[in-house]
């Protein structure tokens, strides 16, 4: 079972890095007033969804303590992000401050998977 939970981990970290990546490749067309949502951001946001709940039920099913609380705050967090980016996937342009929150509640669900113990 361990082997199953670090897989998903592992997966779960490579939609984080699809969605931070795409923000970040977009961070200087942001400054022209150019940035749209790219499809890894979709991707990423939708695996790490997928893998987060496999990640739940895993270490439930191993008899884990998952602090659902934390759980929570993660999945409200990536269901913000999840509807702008969907909603606004093929617009040509993004408003900057709607960019910027889906970049800063990436970075919040991040450092809340890390600190939060």
């Amino acid at each position: 079972m361990d082997v199953l939970i670090h897989l998903f981990v592992g997966l779960h970290i490579i939609g984080i890095a699809a969605l931070l990546g795409g923000f970040l490749t977009q961070m200087k067309a942001m400054g022209q007033g150019t940035a749209r949502f790219v499809p890894g951001m979709l991707h990423g946001a939708l695996t790490m969804l997928v893998t987060g709940v496999a990640l739940v039920g895993l270490n439930q099913a191993d008899d884990h303590h998952v602090n659902a609380i934390k759980i929570g705050v993660k999945l409200a967090l990536l269901i913000v992000i999840l509807g702008l980016v969907y909603v606004k996937r093929d617009e040509e342009k993004i408003d900057k401050g709607a960019f910027g929150v889906v970049g800063l509640l990436t970075m919040a669900n991040i450092f809340i998977a890390v600190l939060w113990t």
